[in-house]
């Protein structure tokens, strides 16, 4: 079983959770961004309930509008093993068919299965914000900070003012120069925590929304063949404001402190009809396999259901060949009118993406309200986007519930957060540095503002220990040649990193 091993470290044993919004159908063009769709009860002709009003009229008289317990001698919800992952089925259970040892109705008869699964993730939500209020966030004794297994500091690389613009993607060459991108467009280059300039001659990238200048990744080989790779929101060529997720590679000149950017090759690209206006969910990450291989995350640009059909590239992780060659192993060559180099499909928004020393690929992905995700990706799967949620809406109403029937053949995460973190950066612990965290999963947090330790065996989870929360919101996680883990934030803009205490 999963142990609490922070003051809010949410643990999770058996089944996991997704997460969800609303459906679509419709492509989208250059010009128009992605349908969402109707709100579920919409679907019925009926008006969507409110599920905190919902909670308050047919729960709280016993359990407390914070899940503070009281009424009747019903105890308190906000309990660290009360919070554990485990017990989302069993709560679900109990509100559907309810309890008659404890004189509670079966609130089935009377709600539908998405609202009692929607009343399940608001008490996640009560539960998440007492254990916060009540145990509060890691905090440091003269400067360290004291986990399970190691003991740490937080140091910062680069400082706010320095240039750094909602910096995005780490990477570093094999002679220390770091290099992080900002989304505005621009790649800042330091050395020895130094800003030394920005990289000229990169390719024209388009700030929409979320979208912008992302990942860097350089070759495992870079010192044999020089390739870096960089994902960005490619501007559409009709000159409209929409853009779409682009692969390139490219060599760089350094000279001094004069970096440039030459010799490019596109990558992946999408046919330029998927090309819209939507500012969400651009996916992003980049990670090497080893094998000639790469991968790569594409969001669903809030088309939701379009993450489910292989005919647009929408919600999908792909794999090409390094030069990007499709794979003939790859799980969807030959179907008809698919989008090449598909390896997975039903996601949301993959803003983190890594290959452990394994060989197993993870990311971490944005449900809307509850329900991010950590998910092993295997070939083929399909990770049930909009299909199944372990969420609800943003408006405060029931979506879906988390578990799939099994002619769906649907995989569901190793883990999932409930309430929300807004899952980012992701990556694996690796080196001398924490050597009793290595092959340990380290994922950050932009709402959650939060970076966790997560240990997984195969497909379950084994413990998640929080280790730091509140310096800002956690963009990128990347793990140094130092084996010092990295944090890109912002707001502010800022590069952090956790280093042994001596």
């Amino acid at each position: 079983m999963a142990k609490l091993l922070a003051p809010l470290a949410l643990i999770a044993g058996g089944t996991v959770t997704w997460a969800c919004m609303l459906g679509a159908d419709s492509a989208p063009n250059a010009k128009t961004a992605p349908n969402s769709g109707a709100q579920p009860r919409a679907e019925q002709g009926q008006r969507a309930v409110n599920v905190t009003r919902l909670y308050n009229d047919t729960c709280a008289k016993c359990h407390g509008e914070n899940a503070e317990g009281g009424g009747g001698g019903t105890p308190s919800l906000l309990k660290a093993e009360k919070f554990e992952q485990k017990w989302d089925k069993p709560f679900y259970d109990a509100i559907k068919n309810g309890v008659a040892s404890a004189g509670m109705d079966a609130y089935g008869e009377t709600l539908s299965d998405k609202e009692c699964w929607a009343l399940v993730v608001h008490i996640r939500e009560l539960q998440g914000r007492g254990l916060r209020q009540m145990n509060g966030s890691p905090k440091a004794t003269d400067g360290v900070y004291k986990s399970k297994y190691h003991n740490y500091r937080v140091e910062t690389v680069i400082d706010q003012g320095n240039g750094l613009q909602t910096p995005w993607g780490i990477d570093w060459l094999p002679d220390g120069h770091m290099m992080i991108t900002n989304r505005p467009g621009s790649i800042t280059v330091a050395k020895d925590g130094k800003v030394i300039g920005t990289i000229d001659g990169l390719p024209k990238s388009l700030e929409l929304g979320q979208g912008g200048m992302m990942e860097v990744a350089v070759h495992p080989q870079y010192a044999k063949n020089g390739w870096v790779y960089l994902s960005f929101t490619d501007p559409a060529k009709d000159g409209n404001r929409s853009g779409m997720t682009k692969i390139v590679r490219g060599k760089l000149k350094i000279s001094g402190d004069k970096v440039t950017w030459g010799s490019e090759e596109t990558i992946w690209e999408a046919p330029q009809k998927f090309y819209n206006g939507s500012g969400a969910h651009f996916g992003s990450r980049i990670v090497f396999d080893g094998k000639g291989n790469i991968f790569f995350a594409v969001g669903e640009r809030g088309g939701n259901m379009l993450a489910q059909e292989l005919t647009n590239p929408y919600g999908k992780i792909y794999r090409v060949k390094e030069d990007g060659k499709i794979p003939s192993d790859n799980p969807f060559v030959g179907v008809t009118d698919s989008i090449p180099g598909i390896w997975s499909l039903g996601h949301r928004n993959q803003q983190g993406l890594t290959m452990d020393a394994k060989g197993n690929l993870w990311d971490t992905e944005h449900g809307p309200r509850g329900g991010d995700e950590v998910n092993r990706i295997q070939k083929g799967a399909n990770y049930g986007w909009p299909v199944v949620a372990f969420s609800i809406n943003y408006n405060d109403s029931p979506f879906q519930t988390p578990w799939p029937t099994p002619e769906q053949k649907i995989t569901l995460p190793v883990f999932r957060w409930l309430p929300s973190i807004g899952a980012s950066g992701l990556d694996y612990a690796r080196g001398k540095a924490f050597p009793q965290w290595n092959g340990d999963l380290i994922a950050g947090g932009l709402a959650g503002q939060n970076l966790d330790r997560i240990r997984v065996n195969g497909d379950s989870l084994v413990e998640r220990e929080e280790l730091i929360h509140g310096m800002g919101r956690i963009r990128e996680v990347a793990v140094g040649p130092d084996g010092f883990v990295y944090v890109a934030l912002n707001q502010p803009d800022k590069v952090i990193r956790l280093v042994p205490a001596k």
